[in-house]
């Protein structure tokens, strides 16, 4: 049987914090009902692996090649160029990562073609959820730029346990497609699980919207 209990991670670290509720994003986003569903649009990530273990393949084979051949084979023509594109890839990956992503972890587009950006950080030693949302037409318009922060005690209890509804509450509070599209599923199911909030002591409790 398949474990449906709630994620745990330690209260104290700020990278399981932050890298739990980043992974909360897709779904959330991804289960919202039609039309407002996005689908995860993962080309940046894709663009990011390819470079990664492109520069990984190539470290990989040339210590192989330097294994077998010995030292005097290092010097031939083609290591050279190999060792230059490695720290070109590293290079091209770290400019992406920090220049082209920065920070994002989540875009996804609706059927209609618009899409949603959302990057997230964290301040060192600040529990403090940080996040810029830009959400944008079909034609490239933006229709509502954001930037939110909320503490992590919002949605985990003092033990570390995680809570997807008050995280999602907290978006469609502040994000209007995401506001429409909770009306959207109260109009359908009739659920309250947006209300929900959590208290210090791990209990849940009914928030205000």
């Amino acid at each position: 049987m398949t474990s449906t209990a709630a994620p745990k991670v330690p209260v104290y670290s700020l990278n399981d914090l932050k890298s739990t509720t980043d992974d909360a994003l897709t779904p959330y986003l991804s289960t919202l009902p039609q039309p407002y569903t996005f689908r995860r649009d993962n080309t940046k990530l894709t663009i990011r692996f390819i470079l990664g273990y492109t520069a990984v393949a190539i470290a990989g084979v040339t210590f192989y090649l330097d294994r077998q051949l010995g030292w005097e084979a290092t010097q031939a023509t083609w290591v050279k160029i190999a060792v230059v594109a490695y720290f070109v890839l590293n290079s091209i990956l770290t400019y992406w990562i920090w220049a082209v992503e920065a920070g994002e972890v989540f875009r996804g587009v609706r059927r209609d073609g618009s899409s949603i950006t959302i990057q997230s950080s964290t301040k060192k030693h600040t529990p403090i959820y940080k996040v810029k949302i830009t959400y944008t037409s079909s034609k490239g318009k933006i229709i509502q730029q954001k930037e939110i922060e909320s503490p992590f005690t919002a949605w985990f209890s003092s033990t570390g346990i995680f809570h997807p509804e008050p995280f999602r509450a907290w978006l469609a509070r502040e994000v209007d497609v995401l506001r429409e599209a909770e009306r959207e599923t109260l109009k359908k199911t009739g659920d309250v699980s947006g209300l929900v909030g959590v208290d210090e002591s791990g209990s849940k409790r009914k928030g205000k919207k």
